[in-house]
């Protein structure tokens, strides 16, 4: 049974148009004007806070100085030294989780401690000087880049508001979203190319409004360019996330993409078969921006005296590097993981997240001094590789300066998105209509101007981008609520 014409959504003149007929871009520019309206506050402070972080390794070089740096030259003190002069300065009452030896001459080295009164991935670092073992600092750290206080708060103002883990609810909205809007709103550009060729105008007849036209104009050209970026950083996003991050989890473990890590187990145990692990853990892991949950395996030592904490020889941190040294472990940039028992080995991975990578792992019993586990970053599969590679590039350490100029320019480009999206909306209001404050909402009605078979393919489509993104899900419902509620206050209104 047919449709009468006279069922079917109107066009701008009051027609009704053939079933068939321009409905996708109907609803893609739907899509776009209510994503763009309930979403883009969400976007806009992802896009600035996200700028902020990625220029904030520079201004905490700065505001910590004193803690990042020594003046004092000469050569290096062993690290038993080291680690003794930061034990004594503690007390001994907490155990050592790391210690990351300086990377270059005029940096300190790093002694972290577990501090049970302290949250998540969170460790206490002492500042050494190398050259003189004098304590530099006393800081919080975050995370396998070690983020200092201030870069810590940047990261969770951009991944949750400071909320906690209803906080992150925020940043998957708004990554999920960014890459949808996106896609619609490129392929409304394409869409209006082409209309373009066949007219010889860009820009839609009824927009004669100068100032819109000029907005119109920025807000397409931006997204045209930053398109490619606003996806890369939607994919990337999404793996931080709360729901469905941990579907994007289970996805990789069932296609086998998972990250491999570091066996620390002595009874010849496997990461995978349940050994302990440590090194670069799943780096779609979800504890915060960092992708890390702490140091696996290396938590819950006791420690009695400044010299000795935990059974620790600090001298076997200096024994272990060095054999790492004459392994796999090339660069400056290093951490040793001390044992979590009797039957756990050392770590020494490194932490070299700028290109080219360097994240290999080394497993060592210290009473053997043989090498138990082995993990080099050439050996991870291509899908782990590019996910190393996406969450590095997402967080502005891959290609260091260059790559922070980029994410700040691509955040101001989205920001700025955002608000001339706004602008646009104002500038559509009815002039003649007073009581009318912003502008008119896209037609309505485009699904019931298709044919059955692309109702059938956007309504699986759409939930099955619901299940893997649930919070699109939510917010696509609530979509359709506030347009149900807006629908009936207009008709109300027409009626009156």
């Amino acid at each position: 049974m047919t449709t009468p014409l006279s069922s079917l959504p109107e066009n701008r003149q009051g027609h009704p148009r053939p079933r068939g007929t321009s409905w996708l871009g109907q609803l893609l520019r739907r899509l776009h004007f209510y994503a763009g309206i309930f979403v883009g506050p969400f976007i806009l402070i992802a896009a600035l806070s996200g700028a902020l972080y990625a220029i904030s390794p520079q201004i905490e070089k700065v505001v910590y100085a004193d803690e990042l740096t020594t003046s004092a030259t000469g050569l290096a003190l062993p690290l038993a030294d080291q680690v003794t002069a930061a034990t004594t300065y503690t007390g001994g009452a907490e155990s050592i989780s790391a210690v990351r030896p300086a990377p270059k001459p005029g940096a300190t080295t790093r002694v972290m401690f577990d501090d049970p009164n302290l949250g998540e991935s969170e460790s206490r670092a002492i500042f050494i000087d190398p050259t003189t073992a004098e304590v530099k600092g006393d800081l919080t750290v975050y995370g396998t880049s070690g983020s200092l206080p201030l870069r810590t708060w940047v990261d969770q103002l951009h991944g949750s508001l400071h909320l906690g883990n209803f906080g992150r609810y925020y940043s998957e909205i708004a990554a999920s979203w960014l890459g949808i809007i996106a896609v619609a709103g490129l392929c409304l550009w394409v869409m209006r190319a082409r209309r373009a060729r066949k007219a010889t105008a860009l820009l839609r007849p009824s927009m004669k409004h100068k100032g819109l036209r000029r907005t119109f104009s920025w807000h397409a050209s931006v997204g045209v360019w930053a398109a490619i970026g606003m996806l890369f950083l939607s994919a990337t996003g999404i793996t931080w996330s709360q729901l469905g991050g941990d579907n994007v989890t289970k996805l990789r473990a069932a296609l086998d993409w998972s990250t491999p890590a570091v066996s620390t187990e002595l009874g010849g145990g496997s990461a995978e078969s349940g050994g302990g692990s440590a090194g670069e853990s799943d780096v779609g892991g979800h504890a915060g921006h960092e992708g890390h949950t702490g140091h696996e395996g290396h938590a819950g030592h006791g420690g009695t005296d400044a010299s000795d904490t935990s059974g620790v020889d600090p001298a076997d941190f200096d024994m272990t590097l060095a054999m790492a040294r004459d392994i796999n472990v090339n660069t400056g940039l290093v951490e040793i993981l001390p044992p979590a028992d009797d039957d756990s080995a050392w770590v020494v991975q490194e932490i070299q997240r700028s290109f080219p990578t360097e994240i290999d792992a080394l497993a060592i019993d210290a009473e053997t001094m043989e090498i138990t586990d082995r993990v080099d970053f050439s050996d991870y599969g291509f899908a782990s590789k590019l996910a190393r590679w996406g969450v590095d590039l997402h967080m502005g350490t891959m290609f260091g300066l260059a790559s922070q100029i980029v994410l700040v320019g691509l955040a101001i480009g989205i920001a700025s998105m955002v608000v001339w999206g706004y602008v646009m909306w104002w500038q559509r209001r009815p002039k003649h209509d007073p009581s009318r404050n912003f502008g008119v909402t896209p037609v309505r009605g485009a699904l019931a101007n298709a044919h059955w078979w692309s109702v059938a393919a956007v309504v699986l489509s759409a939930v099955a981008i619901g299940v893997f993104l649930p919070m699109v899900g939510i917010s696509v419902l609530g979509f359709l609520v506030v347009d149900g509620v807006l629908a009936l206050w207009a008709r109300g209104r027409q009626a009156r």
